[in-house]
């Protein structure tokens, strides 16, 4: 009876040490999965917060973009305001232009007159009247000369200012262009969790390509990025980049989606 006593106590001594060695092993194995969880929440974490100082930086670009825009419009009214004041001096020096040239045939024909008048000789002050013409004509000749000179500069002035107007205009419209290429925003219309895509209602007229990296935001903040696989014209469908994706966070229809990227001048 005593040595049945024995055998069950030492059975006994062995389970216990088996199952406490079983119960070891499942705690380690439980510390290494959660020691890996919390090494993978530190990873997406740095991320998100990389991701998140990109957009900052991005929507800073897009204030400083606008800034220069509004420069641009203030430059090309300007330059419309001196392209106005310039043709308004090119319409006076043509006009007096035009004065100039009437006041010459004028004395053309005073000139022809006395030429054709037979006077004999004799008569006091002809001569003098005649040399006071001959100058009158010589120095509005040389006023129509000054007056050709500054009208070919004033129209060179407003060649040259139309084209720097062209110029600014096209810059403007480029950069409106890029304007609304970054301040694009999109919705995410479906999402599939087990193949790890999702849908987007945008297309190619978005200027979206397969290099476009694209930033999911929810609630003013960014919870992802996706790269398009495929895009057609008015939709675009997208692979979630898991690395990005906040810890605890599932992507859903109707989560905004924005240019990871700006388009630069």
């Amino acid at each position: 009876m005593k040595a049945l006593f024995y055998v069950i106590a030492l059975l006994a001594i062995a389970g216990a040490a088996y199952f406490s060695n079983s119960n070891k092993g499942n705690m380690m194995e439980q510390q290494k999965t959660r020691l890996k969880l919390i090494q993978d929440n530190k990873t997406v974490s740095a991320t998100a917060d990389k991701t998140q100082k990109e957009l900052n930086t991005e929507t800073d670009n897009l204030k400083t973009a606008r800034s220069e825009k509004a420069e641009v419009e203030q430059s090309i009214d300007k330059l419309k305001s001196d392209e106005t004041q310039l043709q308004r001096q090119l319409v006076e020096i043509e006009g007096t232009l035009e004065e100039q040239a009437q006041d010459l045939a004028d004395v053309q024909k005073v000139l022809k007159e006395l030429e054709d008048l037979d006077v004999p000789g004799g008569i006091d002050g002809i001569e003098d009247a005649v040399t006071d013409l001959e100058d009158q004509k010589k120095i509005l000749i040389q006023d129509i000369g000054e007056l050709e000179t500054t009208i070919e500069g004033a129209e060179k002035a407003v060649a040259k200012n139309q084209e720097e107007i062209a110029r600014l205009a096209k810059r403007k419209a480029d950069r409106n262009a890029r304007f609304a290429r970054n301040a694009m925003e999109s919705v995410i219309t479906a999402v599939d969790q087990d193949w790890g895509f999702v849908v987007i209602g945008a297309g190619k007229n978005t200027g979206f390509t397969p290099q476009t990296r694209l930033i999911v935001k929810r609630g003013g903040r960014s919870i992802a990025e996706i790269k398009p696989s495929s895009i057609e014209a008015t939709q675009t469908i997208g692979e979630i980049d898991w690395d990005t994706l906040a810890p605890g966070v599932r992507l859903q229809p109707g989560d905004r989606v924005i240019l990871a990227k700006a388009a630069t001048n």
